[in-house]
């Protein structure tokens, strides 16, 4: 039987070689990686417990099991909660996923000097100011995120289903990469989740990429970081961005800002005259 768990435990023991693991390697494999029987060691489990793991029965795992596996893996802290999640599920987290943003929060959004959105778990554009439309928005109409669902703009959806999606940015590879880590992050917080399930099922039909990336099983909450965007009308831009959860969504306001004095300040000045 086949799991989300199960895969996951198996693209991650894939990924380390017994080398690395500091472990001998005896005879020919027909897979890279280590063996269950490797990993189980390595964790103090006994092969059959872990078997179980990867097959299905999962729901007992202990917190100290857990690290165990995440420490032999070498996984990142969001790969460990992710881990954690998906071994020991406890449904979706607290807060509506099918909702309008709060008033308050879209006035926040526009009054921000610089771009801003509210993004959903699933990274649908609910709500953008004017710089955070002229930034992502191009071709599409400033109203656009007010619409139903099905007709807002997805930033995750455009870049692998539009043929100029992935020229927005500098490093296309990585930031592919990067938007299936957060929809595998998303999916550990909202499991069985209709909007995500959806979504993926799009995009695993219709984009050879997105279907070999998902198959990876990365996993990134993408709450920070820089952005580097090559913008059609302003060129070459880097952008600091953060993401902050707003209380009792699944909602994020996302804020951009370029440091003063910068050729990205230039940049995003060209952008706002248009």
């Amino acid at each position: 039987m086949t799991t989300e768990l199960g895969e996951f435990l198996r693209s991650r023991r894939a990924a380390i070689s017994p080398e690395e693991a500091g472990l001998v390697s005896y005879g020919a494999r027909r897979v890279p990686g280590l063996r269950r029987e490797e990993l189980a060691m390595l964790a103090g489990v006994s092969p059959t417990y872990y078997t179980r793991l990867e097959q299905a029965d999962h729901h007992n795992a202990s917190d100290a099991v857990i690290d165990s596996l995440a420490r032999a893996l070498r996984l990142s802290a969001e790969e460990h909660d992710h881990l954690r999640r998906l071994a020991r599920p406890v449904g979706t987290v607290s807060g509506s996923r099918d909702v309008e943003p709060r008033p308050a929060a879209v006035a926040m959004v526009m009054d921000y000097p610089g771009p801003a959105l509210i993004v959903d778990h699933a990274n649908y554009v609910l709500a953008w100011n004017d710089l955070g439309h002229r930034l992502y928005g191009h071709g599409l109409d400033f109203d656009a995120p007010y619409a139903d669902r099905p007709h807002r703009p997805n930033l995750i959806r455009r870049f692998f289903l539009e043929p100029d999606g992935p020229e927005l940015f500098v490093d296309p590879e990585g930031t592919g990469l990067q938007m299936v880590g957060f929809l595998r992050y998303s999916s550990g917080l909202h499991p069985d989740d209709h909007i995500l399930s959806c979504l993926v099922g799009e995009l695993v039909q219709r984009s050879d990429l997105f279907a070999e990336l998902w198959a990876e099983h990365p996993v990134m909450d993408c709450g920070y970081g820089i952005k580097r965007l090559r913008h059609p009308v302003a060129g070459r831009m880097d952008l600091a961005y953060e993401a902050m959860v707003l209380p009792e969504t699944s909602q994020r306001i996302v804020l951009y800002r370029a440091e003063p004095g910068s050729p990205s300040a230039a940049a995003l000045e060209r952008v706002a005259r248009g």
